[in-house]
């Protein structure tokens, strides 16, 4: 592991630097607001980052196919660093909608960068490590972003200069790789009929997962606000909800290689609901039960999307993986632009703790979805169950990750996302939508 972190530390670093900033700017974002706008406003916020992602997922491969992969990446570090500014600058709620858009598009394009740097230099039988490394420098920096309150609590207009800097910092070891440029890469299809028809299950838990992790990161400072915290009791919230979702990875992993996982869906989806109750009924929390119970919440609502992308690799041949890969964070994208506008016209009306009345009421609607009898395993492939692996969460990756992941065949890989048909094969998915594998 530690050659592994020196052979791609530059690129970990990069990646650190930017989680640091972004997590950092979605939570000082929603602190600023808390006392002056409704929910509304700041789940407004969260949707517009979420879409600058979906969207920077589409433009990023022709900007980088246009320019290359080091000045696409410098011109979008370049862009993020000025609309973080900008926040500083405007005072209009509509221009930081826009300006959101612009660093949710602007960082998509620059994940897509480092993976497609990771992918090319990473040997066929080091992805697992890489992959899980990149993952870990993604977690650790969305949690330092965080402790970054504790230590300057202050909401003044240099934790904007610091998250500024941040961005800054993470051009460096990419402006002065001596490295070549890896190979173009061009999108994969979404073939969106024919995954609706194979893993209906796994779409539909990526979706609740979207809804909640979005509503999540955009809501929990401002509910945290709202039950009397202050900003560096925020920042100790947020860190510990953001580290769960790291620290669940691995025994995740080990429960999802020996269970059913359709069975573990709707099993994290009941705890979830259960963990949720408790901060959905009280309108006032103290902290030493805050502190556990959004822990515990977060342990559950993180599981989600890994399991779902276990799930649904089972059913899909490995030719396919990187379409199911860019499909499954379209589905995650569109959750996570709808969570925070549902939950914050929630908390607008019926107060902070309906953020978590949101996320139970998400959860239920997975325990009642969910049906592991109704997985026919028509479509299983040949290995299944495949070795579960821990995946970055909330869209802190692009689909180009999918040429990292141990269980998509590097041939595969490269001819797909070369060749890129512009669609899916409508017969197939029509043969899958009787009795294809849920």
């Amino acid at each position: 592991m530690r050659v592994i972190w020196k052979s791609f530390r530059a690129l970990y670093f990069a990646t650190l630097m930017m989680l640091i900033g972004s997590g950092l700017l979605s939570t000082y974002l929603a602190l600023r607001l808390a006392d002056s706008v409704d929910g509304l406003w700041v789940g407004a916020l969260m949707a517009a980052y979420y879409g600058g992602l979906v969207v920077g997922a589409k433009l990023g491969h022709r900007l980088i196919a246009r320019v290359g992969h080091i000045r696409a990446y410098v011109a979008c570090a370049g862009l993020v660093t000025a609309a973080v500014l900008g926040h500083g600058l405007l005072d209009s709620l509509p221009a930081w909608l826009v300006l959101r858009a612009i660093v949710g598009l602007g960082m998509m394009c620059q994940y897509m960068v480092i993976e497609s740097w990771l992918n090319e230099q990473a040997n066929a039988n080091q992805r697992g490590q890489v992959f899980a490394c990149y993952m870990t420098a993604s977690y650790l920096g969305l949690v330092l972003g965080q402790l970054v309150l504790v230590v300057h609590p202050a909401l003044g207009l240099e934790l904007l200069m610091l998250v500024a800097l941040c961005f800054s910092l993470c051009l460096v070891p990419v402006a002065i790789t001596r490295k070549l440029h890896p190979a173009p890469l061009h999108p994969a299809p979404l073939e969106p009929r024919f995954f609706f028809a194979r893993v209906p299950q796994s779409l539909t838990t990526t979706l609740v997962s979207g809804l909640t992790i979005g509503a999540f990161y955009g809501l929990a400072p401002l509910y945290a606000a709202r039950q009397g915290l202050a900003t560096d009791q925020v920042g100790l919230f947020m860190g510990g909800c953001i580290l769960a979702g790291l620290l669940v990875q691995w025994p995740l992993g080990w429960l999802s290689d020996r269970y059913d996982r359709a069975k573990l869906i709707r099993g994290c989806a009941g705890l979830m609901a259960l963990a949720a109750l408790p901060l959905a009924l009280m309108p006032q929390v103290p902290l030493t039960f805050l502190l556990p119970l959004g822990f515990c919440v977060c342990l559950l609502q993180f599981s989600l999307y890994p399991l779902a992308v276990a799930f649904s690799n089972d059913h899909i041949e490995s030719d396919r993986r990187v379409s199911l890969t860019a499909m499954l964070l379209v589905t995650f994208g569109v959750g996570a632009c709808i969570g925070p506008l549902v939950g914050g016209v929630l908390m607008r009306f019926y107060g902070p703790n309906m953020l978590y009345a949101f996320l139970c009421g998400c959860a239920l609607i997975l325990v009642w979805r969910i049906r592991p009898d109704a997985v026919s395993n028509l479509y299983q492939v040949q290995d299944a169950p495949l070795h579960h692996v821990p995946t970055p969460d909330n869209m802190i990756s692009s689909p180009l990750v999918a040429a990292l992941d141990p269980r998509v065949d590097e041939q595969d890989v490269h001819q797909q996302m070369h060749d890129a048909p512009p669609s899916g094969d409508p017969s197939s998915a029509a043969q899958d939508r009787d009795a294809g594998a849920r």
